[in-house]
């Protein structure tokens, strides 16, 4: 999904902010009513039973981003309540793929985010952390 402006009540980009035409698919600034935060803790591609999903940074960066939105959900969130992002690749040399599939899932505004190089836990390619936004009820 492209950064196109899109409204949600508690995250905004400023109507200014400015980014390099080399940026990847992120919000370089994003103000956000903090009245209720949801954070989640770092995700990988495993399933229930503690098996690894997938072999390819695709199909690992889909399974992970798929349980940060099942993680969000019990939370009563989405995928467009989250205002940053930290990635941890173990090759960043994999970045190009990775954000491909990033894309294609992170709905506008996307959030602010942050990308390194790490060493993880073995089997997996990617680890993704994400703060989110809550609508109070």
């Amino acid at each position: 999904m492209t950064d196109t402006p899109e409204y949600h009540p508690l995250k905004t980009r400023p109507k200014d902010a400015r980014q390099h035409v080399t940026a990847g698919p992120y919000s370089p600034v994003l103000e956000v009513d903090a009245r209720h935060l949801v954070v989640l803790s770092g995700q990988v591609a495993v399933d229930l039973d503690g098996q690894v999903i997938g072999t390819t940074i695709e199909e690992q960066t889909h399974a992970t981003l798929a349980n940060c939105a099942t993680q969000l959900a019990s939370a009563g969130c989405s995928l467009a309540d989250v205002f940053k992002v930290n990635i941890y690749l173990i090759n960043l040399d994999e970045w190009t793929r990775c954000n491909a599939v990033y894309e294609q899932i992170m709905p506008a505004p996307l959030p602010v985010r942050t990308a390194i190089q790490a060493v993880l836990l073995p089997g997996f390619l990617v680890e993704i952390e994400m703060w989110a936004v809550k609508a109070k009820n």
